[in-house]
């Protein structure tokens, strides 16, 4: 197998760095032991660019190409990003209904009908704000009022009632658990160079 560049990085079956190969683990290293790799890689990767930088850490995490594709965010060499799972919010939620269960309000109401025990001025026929009072008939009362059972009903009319406002309940639902967004996935082992041949730009 030919010598591979300084910095390259590999996938293989195994689980361990061979010689001249170290694993992709973001660990820090020394820039003074490996000044050549440091050259190429800087302080991507993380390290303080004095006395140490860091390697690539692929672990638990997957590789994706940097740029800009077609449709998609650009990415920056050694950003990181991104999340095993998330929690929605309602923007993200699709348009969607709830069961609401209305609660109705009871109430009684008190009816009054206007009436004068006055006998002033009895009129035969009702007309406009007049009230109920007593009747007589050739001098003598009428006797209109009983205590039987009733056995009918007067015409209908209106009664404003003050009714107390319902109740709605909306029902809830989910539990606000994370929704878990890691593709299927087969774990490997990644190593970089730390020896090699050293990349010309070409």
């Amino acid at each position: 197998m030919s010598d591979p560049f300084l910095g390259e990085i590999r996938m293989v079956g195994f689980n361990f760095a061979p010689v001249g190969w170290a694993l992709c683990q973001g660990q820090i290293v020394s820039i003074s032991q490996n000044s050549a790799l440091f050259a190429l890689l800087g302080t991507t990767f993380g390290g303080n660019g004095q006395t140490s930088f860091g390697l690539p850490n692929f672990s638990s995490r997957s590789p994706v190409g940097t740029g800009s594709g077609p449709g998609l965010s650009t990415i920056d060499w050694g950003e990181i990003s991104g999340n095993e799972n998330i929690t929605l919010n309602q923007l993200q939620l699709p348009q969607h209904t709830h069961v609401a269960t209305a609660t109705g309000g009871s109430g009684t109401a008190q009816v009054s009908v206007p009436a004068t025990t006055a006998t002033t001025n009895p009129e035969s026929m009702p007309a406009a704000n007049a009230v109920l009072g007593p009747a007589s008939a050739s001098g003598h009362a009428a006797t209109i009022y009983s205590t039987a059972t009733a056995n009918t009903t007067l015409a209908p009319f209106n009664v404003s009632v003050q009714t107390p406002a319902p109740t709605v309940t909306v029902a809830q639902t989910g539990s606000n658990a994370p929704v878990p967004l890691r593709n299927p996935y087969l774990g490997t082992t990644f190593i970089i160079a730390l020896q090699g041949v050293y990349p010309s730009r070409g």
